[in-house]
């Protein structure tokens, strides 16, 4: 067993790795790019990063799995790759606010899930919390109807976002008690990676599109989006799931929409809508509350 990081780094792991995050909708929309092409590379970019030092850390590790442990972590990554497609492609149908908020619904998913996959316990006032999160999701959907048919979509994707990354939640926190953090992360970033890749190419425009013709300032971006949001977010969230249950993490997930949606107001001059506030707010109050409801059962991986 792994000893257990010590709380004050754990809480500012987990506190940097939002920070982190809430970067990630504002890179998206600057880079002006296909949803699909710019989480493709975000991932190819984010796993070349991370390859050298998974063959220098854990190549032992990785050339034990088993054809099981391979197909598992395959199917995760394509988790990984839909939620990735269908966030972003809601990010150029609604505002960066509502999206980021109805993806943040899964921490309620995730908390009932864990419940029986885990045994990691939901208080009877957890679902009072989920109910109003939707309701909370429900409200920003109304008022993204009075301005027409493309925010419902986007507002749809952004839910098949959530539950996408409630699964791959979940799947970590059962990874993430037996392997090492670069044995499970590379493989997952390089096959989410590869589908997205292979989205851009089958998939017709707005969505998919040319995987050539970005000019630098979009490279950059995109090597920002595997730097930040990526490794410094996503991945150290991974780190945390071996020491912290799915609930927990997912939950902290919660800094987001509040990160975002200052930043987009910020730089890209974006203020959301009465319907996006109040909203907004009632998703983070019933999370809020599925979030004290679980007893998560804390402590050292096996």
């Amino acid at each position: 067993m792994s000893e257990r990081p010590s709380t004050p780094l754990l809480v500012g792991g987990i506190t940097a790795s939002i920070l982190a995050i809430s970067s990630a909708a504002i890179l998206f929309r600057e880079a002006n790019a296909p949803p699909l092409p710019a989480s493709a590379f975000r991932l190819l970019f984010a796993t070349l990063l991370l390859v050298p030092f998974a063959l220098w850390r854990s190549r032992s590790e990785l050339a034990a799995f088993s054809l099981k442990d391979w197909l598992g972590l395959t199917m995760v990554g394509l988790v990984l790759a839909a939620h990735f497609g269908a966030w972003v492609a809601s990010l150029g149908l609604t505002t960066v606010a509502a999206s980021v908020v109805l993806v943040t619904l899964h921490p309620a998913i995730v908390a009932v899930a864990s419940t029986w996959l885990f045994g990691e316990g939901l208080a009877p006032r957890g679902y009072v919390g989920i109910i109003i999160a939707l309701a909370g999701g429900a409200v920003i959907t109304l008022g993204d109807a009075q301005r027409g048919s493309a925010p419902l979509l986007g507002d749809a994707l952004a839910l098949v976002g959530a539950l996408a990354a409630a699964a791959y939640f979940l799947a970590g926190r059962s990874y993430r008690r037996r392997l090492g953090l670069l044995a499970y992360v590379t493989p997952v970033y390089g096959v989410a990676a590869l589908a997205l890749l292979v989205g851009s190419v089958l998939v017709p425009a707005p969505y998919g599109g040319p995987l050539v013709g970005y000019d630098a300032r979009q490279f950059v971006l995109f090597l920002l989006l595997a730097g930040v949001p990526m490794i410094l977010g996503h991945t150290v969230l991974n780190w945390a799931l071996k020491y912290v249950t799915a609930p927990v993490i997912a939950t902290t997930i919660l800094g987001e929409p509040v990160g975002a949606s200052i930043l987009a107001f910020f730089i890209l001059r974006e203020a959301p809508g009465t319907f996006t506030l109040v909203g907004g707010a009632l998703v983070l109050i019933g999370i809020g509350v599925v979030a004290v409801a679980p007893r998560p059962q804390v402590g050292e991986a096996a």
